[in-house]
């Protein structure tokens, strides 16, 4: 059985087909610029790289350019499209409707559309790209939607809501959701799956950290809790988010510069966080490099990353009544070191002390780096966010 995961956005289409016999990718690539030229990029497991120029005025031309490169050229993997048995789509928010993967109808498409106030960057496109599929691949073909919102349907209300009049709760679905679900439940069942540990009795924190990041707590292997809100703007500082902030912070420079609340969304998602505080990056190694020439901004960005991910680890062990692991994955999660260390550093008084020879080679692979007298275990645990959605997908379509 083979299954095409699709990951799309307003101007771009990510794609991996991975054969479900061994979960082994056989391909995976990018369409870039649809809409506005094009440009897919596509790599096989065997090592075959192909770059093209193509049109992609829509979605549908880029769906039609990944078949042409799965099946023909120097990329090809299979001989026909008909052995792709289904399609498993990621989809940003499921608000409280979608509370586990569901399979594609016309009514799921309208549903993420009518999500748009709550993802309008992402479930448009993603609503959008599924129907585009169908035109390709036809409704015989069975599609999946992953929600990054699902997993953390498990937190209680004393958790998801806000301080805010109940009423908009009743009349908008204003809560917190959380994100990154897909990963955090990778991670999760990793987690089990590796220390061979039970789910009931066991307390997690998951810190998926990148250019986006969140930490989810983890209770008996449900979410209780997680840092991202009603969008993925909250939480704590990352490439090009501001994070959580005083909402006065909102009217406040909206009143003084005259901006419009479109602009301040644009302000918040797009010019803060590393990239604003530091004046000339959101990449977390370009701070490092920075950082180590003496850039006090670039300093600054990265200590208040450290400083900010503490108090949620903090708050989420004394939300559980204690913690038995902190995982780290995500781009930064993963392979940074330096982070790693300073975000465990003086939480002695948690029951964490790390080994420092073990962290420097605990990246990208599944690793433990807490010391041996260590009470609360560290891990590094890559993620896997397409085998994820692949593994719902043929769950639900089951084997074709």
């Amino acid at each position: 059985m083979k299954i095409l995961v699709i990951n799309a956005g307003s101007s771009s289409l990510k794609y991996q087909l991975i054969d479900m016999a061994d979960e082994k990718v056989l391909a995976k690539g990018n369409c870039e610029r649809i809409g506005i030229g094009g440009h897919i990029g596509h790599k096989t497991a065997a090592g075959v790289s192909v770059e093209k120029d193509m049109e992609f005025p829509t979605h549908k031309e880029a769906f039609l350019a990944v078949v042409e490169m799965l099946t023909s050229g120097e990329g090809k993997v299979i001989d026909d499209v008909k052995e792709i048995s289904a399609v498993g789509h990621r989809v940003l928010h499921g608000s409280e409707k979608y509370k586990t993967s569901t399979v594609i109808t016309d009514e799921v498409i309208d549903d993420i559309m009518a999500f748009r106030e709550l993802g309008p960057l992402h479930n448009p496109p993603q609503a959008i790209a599924m129907r585009a599929c169908q035109d390709v691949f036809g409704k015989d073909t069975p599609m999946v939607a992953v929600f990054d919102t699902s997993f953390h349907q498990t937190m209680p209300p004393k958790a998801y809501m806000f301080g805010i009049p109940y009423e908009y709760y009743e009349k908008y679905s204003i809560r917190r959701y959380g994100f990154h679900g897909t990963s955090h439940r990778y991670v999760t069942g990793e987690y089990f799956s590796v220390t061979g540990r039970q789910k009931e009795g066991t307390k997690l924190i998951i810190c998926h950290l990148g250019n986006g990041s969140s930490i989810s707590a983890v209770k008996d292997g449900k979410v209780v809790d997680t840092s991202m809100g009603l969008t993925p703007l909250d939480g704590f500082i990352m490439g090009t988010r501001c994070g959580g902030i005083d909402p006065s912070v909102v009217t406040y420079i909206a009143n003084k510069e005259h901006k419009t609340p479109d602009e301040m969304s644009d302000l918040m998602n797009k010019k803060s966080g590393f990239l604003g505080i530091s004046g000339i990056t959101s990449d977390c190694r370009d701070l490092h490099a920075a950082a180590e020439k003496g850039d006090k901004r670039a300093c600054l960005a990265l200590e208040m990353f450290v400083y900010q991910i503490k108090k949620f680890v903090g708050g989420y062990a004394a939300a559980m009544g204690g913690v038995d692991a902190i995982a780290f994955t995500g781009g930064i999660g993963e392979n940074d070191e330096e982070i790693r260390a300073e975000i465990c550093r003086d939480m002695e008084y948690l029951g964490l002390v790390i080994d420092e020879d073990a962290n420097k080679n605990a990246s990208r692979h599944d690793a433990k780096f807490s010391a041996a007298s260590s009470k609360v275990e560290a891990w590094v645990l890559p993620t896997n966010e397409e085998i994820m959605i692949a593994r719902d997908t043929k769950e639900l379509v089951g084997e074709r």
